[in-house]
């Protein structure tokens, strides 16, 4: 296996440039000349820009406190988001990927993480997978327990898709979670999803569940649309600050905090996997003609 600092996948359609050294970070994405996610500066840090995307785990959004509950046992993490008193966004994306193997419109990145050090028994296997076809892109990621006991995963993705005026945003779930000042939820409500262009998602930086692994960012170029498949295919976190030119449609495994609000974890707990178990999600991008 080999250390890469950038990696350029390109198919007839689709350019992806990635960034194995620098937390498996997706730099650019896109199709047709055309920018996907909003591009991450040369040199800049992907996990302190709002540019790019990042991979998250071995868990997805906050654990308030850093606390992580398991089988009675209080563990803690390193709280990252000082200001909010979070671990934020897992150890992944902190952590050098090793390229398995890689051609012109593939790659297949791998990593061992362990957690030992920090004091938390969490060893796991990553597997980070990118297919470029001529019609879509397949991303695809997942998690062993390389431990010697059960515990629980998680697992995310946090693009930064730029934001043309007039982007609109189509997705179905069943809940939304309200949220507190730290942005971490507090009640299940009752939500068919969204459907409008920035009135009816500016200002979220709020969890859904119950979603059904489809979304549609309708930009002025065409529709892209996203399907989530395994782990993915449950919980959808949207973040799009007012005035932003950025929009986050992150597929995740979890509701955040699970392991620490057991009511609100009964819509999407954290996996508890055994020892040789593996948790895996799959997202598949696609540009669609725009809709009148």
């Amino acid at each position: 296996m080999a250390r890469t600092d950038r990696l350029l996948l390109e198919s007839s359609t689709w350019q992806a440039e990635l960034l194995p050294g620098q937390g498996g970070a997706c730099a650019a994405l896109r199709w047709r000349g055309l920018d996907l996610l909003v591009p991450l500066p040369e040199g800049a840090d992907p996990n302190a820009s709002f540019a790019g995307a990042f991979l998250m785990a071995p868990w997805a959004n906050r654990l308030d406190g850093g606390a992580l509950p398991v089988a009675g046992t209080l563990w803690h993490l390193p709280v990252n988001r000082v200001a909010d008193n979070t671990a934020i966004h897992g150890l992944s994306r902190d952590a050098a990927w090793q390229v398995v193997s890689a051609g012109s419109a593939h790659a297949v990145l791998e990593q061992l993480v362990d957690a030992t050090p920090l004091g938390v028994p969490w060893r796991y296997r990553a597997r980070l997978g990118w297919r470029l076809g001529a019609r879509s892109l397949r991303l695809t990621l997942g998690l062993t327990n390389a431990g010697e006991a059960a515990f629980p995963f998680g697992l995310g993705w946090h693009p930064w898709f730029a934001r043309p005026r007039g982007t609109r945003l189509r997705f179905a779930a069943t809940t939304l979670f309200a949220r507190d000042a730290r942005t971490l939820p507090v009640a299940a409500e009752p939500c068919p999803g969204l459907d409008g262009a920035e009135p009816a998602y500016e200002g979220l930086d709020t969890a859904f569940a119950g979603w059904d692994g489809v979304a549609e960012l309708h930009r002025p170029e065409g529709c892209l649309h996203l399907a989530a498949s395994g782990a993915w295919a449950r919980h959808l976190q949207v973040f799009a600050p007012p005035g932003g030119h950025f929009l986050c449609l992150e597929p995740v495994s979890h509701v955040p905090d699970a392991p620490n609000r057991p009511a609100l974890a009964a819509h999407g707990p954290m996996a508890l996997l055994a020892p040789g178990e593996s948790l895996a999600g799959e997202l598949h991008l696609e540009m669609r003609a725009a809709v009148a």
